[in-house]
C-alpha cells in the first residue's frame, strides 16, 4: 500500500479561530505563511472575505455575492510567517466578536511554462496539489498550466474586476460539461463554454469563451485543487434521508469539508473540526449566504471520523433520499501515515 507523504495535514491547511480587537492584531498560530485565507464573522451577517497572496493585502472578495473585487487596506494586511495581520474592517476584526480563518499554503511562484494562456502570476504547491492563478481572459478556447504534477478535481474561478459575475466551479464528480455556482444555490448546469466541456490534464485546465470565465480582457482568479492521498479528497455521494446518514470515506481525519447538492438545489454547507469541535457537528456556515454560523443544528449535523466524515442530518442540502451531492475536504490527519501508523478518531 503507498501512504501518503503528507504526515500532518496541517502544514498545507489549518482552520484557525480568533477574536476581534477593532484595532490592528496579528493572528499566529496557522503554522504557515497561508497564500489563501477565507474568513468569516461566526456571530454575525456579513460578508466572506476572502484574499490571497497573488491579488495581494487588502484585496477582498466575497463567496456569497458576485461582487467585484474591492481594495479595502484595512483588512488583511500582511501574510506573515505564521499567520497573517489584520487591521480594524468589522468584516475581519470587529471587537469582541468570533472569527473562524481557513488557511491554504501554495508555493512556488515561477517555473510554469506551456499553455495558451500564461498567468501573470501564480503560487503552486505540488505536494499538497493547490494553486492560485491570476490570468486575463482571451475569449477564445485556451488552457492554462496548473504546475500541480497530477489532475485537478475541482477548480474555482472569479471574475475580479467586472461586478454581476458569479463564481464557477467545476467538479470532477459532474463532469466539467457542466458547472456549479459558488455564491448560488442552483444545482448542477450544463456550461459547455465554461470549461470547453474539457476535463483537466495532469499538465493543464481549460476554458473556453463564457464570460465567466474567459471574456476578452478581463481579470480571473482561478484556484486548482488536485487530490492528494490522505491530505485531500473531493468525491460524491448519494444521500439516504435518514439521520444514520451515509459516511463519506476520505482516508483521513476531516479539517474542513464542503457539501453541495447537484441534482437541485441546496446550499454550499461548510464544515470544520474546530467548531464545536466534538461530535456530533452541527455548526456550519454557508458558502452562499453572509449568514452568521449556525450552531447545535441537529438538522445538517455530522460527525467527523478518523477515516472520513458521516451525515447524521437530514437536511436537503446534505442528505435528501436518491439526491446527490459533491464535496471537497482536508485533512487534520491522514488515516494512515507515511509510516504506517493509524490514526485514531476522536
Amino acid at each position: 500500500m503507498a501512504y501518503t507523504s503528507i504526515n500532518k495535514g496541517s502544514d498545507y491547511f489549518n482552520t484557525k479561530l480568533y477574536t476581534g480587537n477593532s484595532s490592528t492584531q496579528s493572528i499566529t498560530g496557522v503554522e504557515f505563511q497561508p497564500d489563501w485565507v477565507w474568513i468569516k464573522d461566526r456571530d454575525n451577517a456579513t460578508n466572506h472575505m476572502v484574499f490571497d497572496s497573488i491579488r495581494g493585502t487588502g484585496e477582498e472578495l466575497h463567496t456569497q455575492n458576485t461582487d467585484s473585487e474591492t481594495t479595502q487596506a484595512n483588512t488583511l494586511t500582511a501574510f506573515g510567517s505564521d499567520g497573517f495581520s489584520l487591521g480594524s474592517n468589522t468584516d475581519v476584526n470587529n471587537s469582541s466578536q468570533n472569527f473562524v480563518s481557513w488557511n491554504w499554503l501554495a508555493g512556488t511562484t515561477s517555473g510554469l511554462s506551456d499553455g495558451t494562456i500564461t498567468p501573470s502570476s501564480y503560487s503552486v504547491n505540488a505536494t499538497s496539489g493547490f494553486g492560485i492563478y491570476a490570468y486575463t481572459g482571451t475569449n477564445a478556447n485556451g488552457t492554462i498550466t496548473h504546475g500541480l504534477g497530477s489532475t485537478p478535481s475541482v477548480i474555482i474561478v472569479k471574475n475580479r474586476l467586472t461586478s454581476a459575475k458569479s463564481w464557477i466551479v467545476g467538479h470532477k464528480s459532474i463532469g466539467f460539461q457542466n458547472a456549479l455556482y459558488l455564491n448560488l444555490t442552483d444545482g448542477s448546469t450544463s456550461e459547455p463554454n465554461l470549461f470547453n466541456s474539457t476535463a483537466p490534464t495532469s499538465s493543464v485546465f481549460t476554458v473556453g469563451t463564457g464570460s465567466l470565465i474567459n471574456d476578452s480582457g478581463d481579470s480571473y482568479i482561478a484556484y486548482a485543487f488536485a487530490e492528494k492521498k490522505g491530505y485531500s479528497k473531493f468525491g460524491s455521494y448519494t444521500g439516504n434521508g435518514n439521520a444514520d446518514g451515509p459516511m463519506i470515506y476520505t482516508g483521513f481525519k476531516p479539517s474542513f469539508y464542503m457539501v453541495k447538492r447537484t441534482d437541485s438545489t441546496g446550499s454550499w454547507i461548510m464544515k470544520d473540526n474546530l467548531r464545536p469541535g466534538y461530535n456530533v457537528n452541527g455548526s456550519y456556515f454557508v458558502a452562499n449566504d453572509g449568514l452568521a454560523e449556525s450552531t447545535g443544528s441537529g438538522n445538517v449535523a455530522s460527525d467527523e471520523l478518523s477515516n472520513g466524515f458521516k451525515i447524521r442530518g437530514t437536511s436537503s442540502s446534505l442528505n435528501t433520499s436518491g439526491s446527490s451531492y459533491i464535496y471537497m475536504a482536508f485533512a487534520e490527519h491522514p488515516f494512515v501515515s507515511s509510516s504506517g501508523t493509524p490514526v485514531t478518531a476522536r
